[in-house]
């Protein structure tokens, strides 16, 4: 085909009879164009129109199957809903709701009283507030409580997470002015003592998320902490970052994650945590303490545009009402919680069913909780050249690649997904075949590779 044979955007559009077929015969004519150029046929433009059309309407948020090994991936979506929780999220959805209406009184109603009374019973905390995300959380919280004035951190505590998040960036933001004290590897009660003055508001805690200091460091302890700003009459605001409400999953491999009511035990005025990591549930920020400062938070004017959507609300009840009665049928907590034998048998079970071997491995908590937890596990080793494939697949499995190979790790992976990577990596094989004419034999690599 040369230049001269390409048809019109139109008239290659018009055989499609589709409302995006005009965007997507420019795009396939532009793409022909650059092949005749390069010297390459472009082949069936009509049947290329049919292809961009379908790519068109494909979702773009889509489920994948989670081979990584990291139970909260941020990456991928963090925590996985409970069946529960998405059936609450369905008849939310499906068409009018109470979200804003007292049915007993007839009139309007709060948001925040649908899951308020739970979160109370779960952390013993006196009020409870949700909005979109923590990020949201710390903010609002020093915006209501701290513009204008001063918030004592410790230097140890300023971190960066993931996507340039910074927490020096948020309080600036909040109006706040921040006072470092102490050291990145030291802080101790009397630097707290030291940075107190007339224009000091708050002072903050902040989980350390993915980021520790190990050896020479010291940390008051939040009861320490708390006495100091008891003292001078300031409320404590603790950051847990993940954050946690069930006692019995926060000890992991002689690691410990602190509860909401831990931390409120401890003497915080405020707690802040995700909904979405070790919790559990969807996207969320949760503020839990003394009433008086979480109605400051509420009556912020940053708080309506900072505040959790209907269906994240029907999540989050969902997911907080199974910590109540049964936390182990919440999917981070069962994955966190299952054996390691039982691991072992569904990565012996995909190896079987793909010719792979069994690798031993570890994985991650996530989310920046645990960072130095390493859960014992076993992936499925591959060849590497599949790991594109899979990506591309429907669903889409995301391993880990390491040296040379494709791990499938089956710790976050439950027996039904581990069969139906199974069928995902026989169809990536296939196809490997048909396009480069490879002989998709498994056993590629190095058969010694280690994690």
């Amino acid at each position: 085909m040369e230049l001269r044979d390409l048809p019109s955007v139109d008239e290659l559009a018009s055989e499609a009879g589709d409302p995006l077929a005009v965007d997507a015969a420019r795009v396939v004519i532009d793409r022909a164009r650059e092949e005749i150029q390069a010297g390459a046929d472009p082949g069936d433009l009509a049947a290329r129109l049919r292809e961009e059309l379908a790519d068109a309407r494909r979702p773009r948020l889509q489920r994948v199957l989670n081979a990584t090994g990291v139970v909260v991936h941020t990456n991928l979506g963090r925590a996985p809903l409970a069946e529960e929780a998405v059936e609450r999220v369905a008849e939310a959805a499906r068409g009018y709701s109470n979200l804003e209406y007292d049915l007993v009184e007839g009139a309007r109603g709060s948001r925040q009283d649908h899951v308020a009374a739970i979160l109370r019973r779960l952390t013993s905390g006196e009020a409870a507030l949700v909005v979109n995300n923590n990020a949201a959380a710390v903010l609002l919280a020093l915006a209501a409580l701290a513009e204008g004035r001063e918030v004592v951190v410790s230097r140890g505590e300023l971190i960066e997470i993931g996507d340039g998040f910074r927490i020096p960036d948020v309080l600036a933001r909040s109006g706040a002015r921040l006072v470092e004290i102490g050291t990145t590897n030291r802080t101790r009660a009397a630097d707290y003592e030291r940075a107190i003055g007339p224009e000091t508001a708050v002072i903050l805690r902040v989980h350390q998320s993915n980021f520790r200091v190990v050896g020479f460091e010291e940390r008051p302890r939040l009861e320490e902490v708390a006495a100091v700003a008891r003292k001078h009459g300031l409320p404590v605001v603790d950051d847990l970052g993940s954050g946690h409400v069930s006692p019995s999953n926060t000890v992991l491999l002689g690691q410990k994650e602190p509860t909401a009511r831990e931390s409120l035990a401890a003497g915080a005025d405020l707690v802040c945590f995700s909904g979405d990591k070790l919790l559990g549930g969807p996207q969320a920020g949760i503020v839990l303490g003394r009433a008086e400062l979480v109605e400051r938070l509420r009556r912020h004017p940053l708080q309506r545009a900072l505040r959790i959507d209907k269906l994240s609300l029907a999540a989050l009840e969902g997911t907080l009402l199974l910590h109540l009665e049964t936390p182990e049928r919440i999917p981070v907590l069962r994955t966190l919680g299952q054996a390691t034998t039982a691991v072992r048998e569904r990565a012996e079970r995909l190896a079987a069913a793909t010719g792979g071997e069994v690798e031993e491995t570890v994985g991650r908590v996530g989310g920046g909780a645990l960072p130095l937890a390493e859960l014992p596990s076993f992936a499925c080793a591959l060849e590497e050249s599949l790991a594109a494939p899979l990506r591309a697949g429907e669903p889409p499995v995301v391993g880990v690649v390491r040296d040379g190979r494709l791990l499938l790790d089956c710790l976050t992976l439950t027996d039904e997904e581990a069969e139906e990577a199974a069928g995902l990596v026989a169809v990536a094989r296939e196809h490997r075949r048909d396009e480069h004419g490879e002989d998709g034999n498994p056993g590629q690599g190095r058969a010694d590779a280690r994690s």
